[in-house]
């Protein structure tokens, strides 16, 4: 059984960082894009997206236009930990932040990845 569990998420000013973490275990699946991980973020009324994508070994790396230069993705496999650190943060990046890996039922693609397996998501709030 795959489990992911965010943390690291808060209230913050603009300008500001914050570090997520995302802890996982249970994971089998050997498919298309076997151990990528990712984060996206979701707001109310709006569609899921994702924000950057890693590769099993954490030599590939993906970033969406919005937080390209802000928001860096690593991973620690000894640990089975993905990370998201996020500096200057701005308003427009308050959400609820999510970890995925590929595999599981459904999904949402992301840089030619399919994401089944979610994490219940850390709330990241960003102050004016």
């Amino acid at each position: 059984q795959v489990q992911l569990v965010e943390s690291g998420g808060g209230s913050v000013q603009a300008g500001g960082s914050l570090r997520l973490s995302c802890e996982y275990s249970g994971y089998t699946y050997t498919n298309n894009c076997m151990g990528w991980m990712a984060w996206f973020r979701e707001v109310p009324g709006k569609e899921r997206e994702g924000v950057a994508l890693i590769s099993q070994s954490g030599s590939s790396v993906y970033y969406n236009d919005f937080v390209k230069g802000r928001f860096t993705i690593s991973r620690d496999t000894a640990k089975n930990t993905l990370y998201l650190q996020m500096d200057t943060l701005k308003a427009a990046d308050t959400a609820m932040y999510y970890c995925a890996v590929t595999g599981g039922p459904g999904g949402t693609w992301f840089g030619g990845c399919r994401f089944g397996y979610w994490g219940q998501g850390t709330q990241v709030t960003v102050s004016s």
